[in-house]
């Protein structure tokens, strides 16, 4: 199998489609849906069969800082519907029996091939010790958090959901985390996203800001990525 990529994706000129009938749906359901209707990641994500065009982002990221190595053990948070686990999965090697992918959410997900997936709140008080004892006693090489909480359409109340969960990925990823591991985790801009960067500067050697390609040009989306945890 080819290392997946996200190269010539929405390099071609594609006629906007539109929705043929909006009776029934809001303006701003209307939008959505014609916003993935000529999506190119959408398209493309369902192409190769991945389970979410925020498999590309992942994709992206990983090809410029090789946080994903064959053999390497990755603990995907909130990981449903699980696209970044396919990505993490089919990086480290995990369906030949190299690396491990481990899957945690709180409202399940189905089986992915050579992921272990745990129905599961990661902020339960066992959680930490459960994916180390799924790894083999072992402790993770990445941690990664697509994770966004349920949008209310308040802009800072968004905001401060999202830094919290990042916030949480932290904490987590302390635990769970060797020496040398990485953090990749979803924030939001909103004037306090670089207040987490400079908490987590106290554990990573590099932390830094990143948006992929694949995050939309007009969403506040970014990437918080913290590599090389000191232990």
């Amino acid at each position: 199998m080819t290392r997946p990529g996200g190269r010539g994706i929405g390099t071609g000129r594609r006629l906007k489609e539109r929705l043929r009938t909006g009776k029934g749906r809001s303006v701003s359901s209307k939008a959505w849906l014609e916003r993935q209707i000529n999506d190119p990641y959408v398209h493309e994500a369902r192409r190769r069969g991945y389970r979410s065009r925020a498999a590309f982002k992942l994709i992206e990221i990983d090809d410029k800082y090789r946080l994903l190595k064959p053999g390497h053990h990755v603990v995907d948070l909130g990981a449903a519907p699980g696209g970044w686990s396919q990505v993490a999965a089919h990086r480290v090697k995990a369906e030949e029996g190299r690396g491990k992918v481990i899957a945690i959410d709180m409202h399940g997900m189905d089986p992915l091939p050579g992921v272990t997936v745990f129905h599961k709140d990661f902020l339960e008080p066992d959680a930490p010790q459960m994916i180390i004892d799924a790894l083999g006693g072992e402790k993770a090489d990445a941690v990664l958090s697509d994770m966004a909480a349920h949008a209310t359409g308040h802009r800072q109340t968004d905001h401060i959901q999202i830094i919290a969960l990042a916030a949480a990925a932290y904490d987590f990823a302390k635990m769970v985390l060797r020496p040398g591991g990485h953090l990749l985790a979803k924030v939001l801009r909103g004037g306090t996203e670089s207040e987490i960067l400079k908490v987590m500067k106290q554990d990573f050697a590099t932390v830094k800001h990143v948006k992929p390609k694949a995050s939309r040009e007009d969403s506040a989306e970014l990437f918080v990525l913290a590599m090389n945890y000191r232990g």
